[in-house]
């Protein structure tokens, strides 16, 4: 069992519930899926830009990514419908567990000039969406095998039906939000 998981079950949970006078346990907000989203313009000019974003994401992730093709064609961009413009990678399970302690762990703290996390970044459903400028912050990532340094989103979705509680959440996991 993934050592975060563990936490959840052991400490997070009672936690939550005691904060939120919850009745019962099916209440108290967990991880849903993380989605892990590369978007390259450059795709359209460069195929093995692609390539080598889908490779990066696969070593991150632990998962072959799904290559997203684009919904429209918008002429100021020069893109066609149907080309393929990025990566996504929906993580579940233990493999998502595995992913956010080794976001919280190990790849956040290697962010430089980092003073936490926005609080803002919620959606209004108690989902949470970040970030990075470079792929490099995860240690799989060998540094003289990039050929360009790309950012990435990262989304966190959670059962909770307010920020409120997703925040309590992701706190009670470790995530480093500014104050």
């Amino acid at each position: 069992m993934p050592r975060l998981k563990d936490t959840y079950k052991a400490e997070i949970i009672p936690a939550m519930m005691q904060k939120f006078a919850y009745k019962n346990v099916n209440q108290v907000p967990r991880l849903e899926k993380v989605v892990i989203n590369m978007g390259l313009g450059e795709a359209k000019d460069n195929p093995k830009a692609l390539d080598s974003a889908v490779e990066d994401l696969t070593v991150i992730a632990g998962q072959k990514p799904v290559v997203t093709t684009a919904k429209k064609s918008v002429a100021n961009f020069k893109v066609r419908e149907g080309m393929k413009i990025g990566a996504k990678v929906t993580l579940r399970g233990d493999r998502m567990y595995e992913f956010i302690d080794k976001l919280i762990s190990i790849a956040i703290p290697r962010v430089r000039d980092f003073r936490g996390l926005s609080p803002k970044s919620f959606d209004g459903r108690g989902n949470f969406a970040m970030g990075f400028k470079e792929q490099l912050v995860f240690p799989e990532i060998d540094y003289d095998k990039v050929d360009a340094i790309r950012g990435m989103d990262i989304i966190v979705v959670t059962t909770a039906q307010t920020d409120e509680e997703a925040r309590e959440l992701l706190t009670q996991m470790g995530m480093p939000f500014a104050h």
